[in-house]
């Protein structure tokens, strides 16, 4: 019994430990994450931001780094860009992103989300500032 506690022990230190690695490897990568989120979605996140702000997205949704987010209409927005499914339908790309953010009802129908005439730029750098919540 005492090795087997001993092994579960040296498993969690193990794993705290690359936890830490991993850590420290991705926070030193900061840069590197904010020039491939404009690569991968031609947009740019400090301009989503102010998209975000002129649309009234924060009105809807929680939104971590917009002040005044705390809308409880629409879902908390908190790590999207690390989410599998959009509006439980479609596979989160910066594509498919860039198209519910621009017209939702294509996507689904029955959404509550309204169509905001959020032109194509604006989408992209909406998308952009969204890929950053991970």
């Amino acid at each position: 019994m005492f090795r087997k506690y001993r092994s579960i022990q040296t498993a969690k230190l193990m794993l705290v430990s690359a936890s830490a690695a991993l850590f420290f490897t991705a926070s030193s990568c900061d840069q590197g994450i904010d020039h491939d989120i404009r690569q991968i979605t031609g947009g740019d996140p400090d301009r989503g931001v102010h998209a975000i702000r002129a649309h009234g997205c924060a009105t809807c949704h929680t939104i971590p780094g917009i002040r005044g987010a705390d809308g409880l209409v629409g879902p908390p927005l908190d790590r999207i860009g690390s989410r599998v499914y959009l509006a439980g339908r479609v596979q989160n790309t910066p594509e498919n992103m860039i198209r519910w953010v621009r017209f939702p009802k294509e996507i689904d129908p029955q959404t509550a989300m309204p169509q905001m005439d959020i032109s194509e730029q604006e989408g992209r750098d909406i998308t952009a500032f969204l890929y950053t919540l991970r």
